[in-house]
């Protein structure tokens, strides 16, 4: 291998499972490996994470990428120049400065056992459910970590009293890795180029918690006095591309630079080189649909979040996004595998659904855990209907992939409403093109489907896993791997993939319509008898 050969290492942390991806200096993968985590159920409506699991699981995947990329011959430990980071976003951990242990369970960015305590500040706070929006672009939702630290403060003894004491600290999973991979509480030897506290979340992940001003890109005091959450337990915001700190001895690539971090889908809109007016689709446990703003904050009025897009450098713009969130997208095909073992793998979906043209009038509405954008109804709960003594699994399966599409459907229908006219990039035809990324996105009969129901054009990249490489080019970008300039005139385009619709605007309109009926008929069943 010839010496000035570069490599770029991104984890990307999942809701579900965790990879190491090593990208060489064109940001090709080179060698990868992922590790799959517990998820634990304790109530219904409730999942947590280990989080010691979780930092055994990112040691795992870039031994094991190493290894890999080690056999394959490159020299990986000598050319590595920096690693980014990319995570599941909301997902809280309050663990002991002092131990450096966690004192509960990660409670994840899905889990729904904050709807009471969403309900009692809808109804104290004068501005109800909207009351935080003006400050950090969302509303009062089980979704946001700052619920999820209030729970854990209010019910939690051992959160308490670290809490009174000081000794807890707050982080999404991005703070946790990098202070684990800094050294944690054994603090870690620092050159003095890099930042001395590891203690840290970038901009994106913040503007997920509720506790972040959108303009000043700081935690807000009055909210927080709000919620009564000291700013003590906070860790510093920094930008996307940066400087962080070095990986501390104990772990692979020990001295290695970490420069990059953004939470998933702020990492698949850089992966997926969003500028102002394009939009991108991300299909994973959720899914997630980002429309870049550009500068400027956009204000929804049609149940979206307003939230930050990417800031690549401490002096760099901030992009700003539009933002819908999917609460259950391919979590719902685990579900037909685990759950009712109609299949026996993820991957069999698309050929059990390909065997029948349509679902036989069968609409199925994954409100697991409630609704998530444009609806916000945490009381909605899942109904598969339209059954009749002809349907059979093959047409729930084709159900389960539509609702994926209709729900990216009703996000992008309000993204159009929010962005009005010049809000979005067509092509030159005057096409709005959905890119689209994620593990589910292999499935052709998937893209079809959403080219069929958006009534506008798909395109999946060569490379769908556009999450670890937003955080290879954001940490490659702070280390002086690529320029900005490189990465977004098209360092990683390659041949592309494009989904036509196929259907008739009639029938489109007849099937969003009759979605419309199904998701209706979900609200207000959280109460149904056990």
């Amino acid at each position: 291998m010839a010496a000035e050969e570069v490599f770029v290492g991104a984890i990307d942390q999942g809701t579900t499972s965790t990879r190491f991806i090593i990208y060489d200096r064109n940001a090709k993968p080179l060698a990868s490996h992922q590790v799959e985590f517990t998820q634990f159920y304790p109530q219904a409506g409730w999942v947590e994470h280990d989080p010691v699991e979780i930092l055994e699981s990112i040691k795992i995947c870039m031994a094991k990428a190493i290894d890999k990329a080690t056999v394959a011959g490159y020299n990986v430990e000598a050319g590595l120049k920096a690693v980014g980071l990319t995570n599941q976003r909301e997902t809280t951990v309050i663990w002991s400065k002092a131990t450096g242990l966690p004192l509960y369970n990660a409670i994840v960015w899905m889990d729904v056992r904050t709807s009471s305590i969403c309900r009692r500040l809808e109804k104290d706070l004068s501005g109800g459910r909207t009351h935080f929006v003006d400050t950090c672009g969302l509303p009062i939702s089980t979704y946001f970590s700052a619920l999820k630290i209030l729970w854990l403060i209010e019910n939690v003894e051992v959160v308490q009293n670290a809490v009174r004491t000081g000794d807890a600290l707050f982080g999404t999973i991005d703070s946790w890795m990098i202070w684990n991979l800094t050294g944690g509480h054994n603090g870690t030897t620092r050159d003095g180029r890099y930042r001395a506290a590891s203690y840290v979340t970038d901009v994106s992940n913040a503007s997920r918690t509720m506790l972040m001003n959108l303009k000043t890109l700081d935690w807000d005091q009055p909210t927080l006095d709000t919620l009564g959450i000291p700013l003590e337990m906070l860790p510093e915001i920094i930008s996307n591309s940066e400087q962080i700190g070095i990986i501390a001895e104990g772990w692979p690539l020990a001295g290695v630079p970490i420069t990059g971090c953004l939470g998933d889908q702020h990492a698949a809109m850089l992966g997926q080189l969003c500028k102002k007016g394009e939009a991108k689709s991300t299909y994973g446990t959720g899914a997630f649909i980002l429309l870049n703003t550009g500068t400027e904050s956009v204000k929804s009025s049609h149940g979206l979040l307003s939230t930050i897009a990417y800031k690549l450098g401490p002096e760099a713009e901030t992009n700003y996004a539009v933002e819908g969130s999917i609460a259950i997208a391919g979590a719902a095909v685990q579900w037909l595998r685990d759950g009712l073992g109609l299949i026996s793998s993820a991957s069999q979906i698309e050929g059990l659904a390909e065997t029948v043209s349509n679902t036989g009038g069968v609409y199925f509405v994954p409100a697991f855990n409630g609704l998530f954008a444009p609806w916000w109804k945490d009381d909605a709960r899942g109904v598969l209907i339209g059954i009749t003594r002809y349907t059979n699994k093959a047409h729930i399966a084709r159900a389960v992939l539509e609702s994926m599409c209709f729900q990216v459907n009703d996000v992008l229908s309000s993204m159009h409403k929010d962005a009005g006219e010049g809000g979005e990039v067509r092509s030159e035809s005057g096409e709005f093109l959905l890119r689209v990324d994620g593990g589910a996105t292999v499935n052709n009969l998937l893209m079809q489907i959403q080219a069929d129901l958006l009534g506008s054009p798909v395109v999946r990249p060569a490379d769908i896993e556009t999450t670890a490489l937003g955080a290879a080019y954001a940490a490659g970008l702070a280390a002086g791997v690529w320029t900005e300039s490189q990465i977004f005139e098209g360092l990683h385009k390659e041949n592309t993939t494009i989904f036509r619709p196929k259907v008739e605007e009639a029938e489109r309109t007849k099937r969003r319509e009759s979605w419309s009926r199904a998701v209706a008929k979900s609200f207000e069943l959280a109460d149904l008898l056990l």
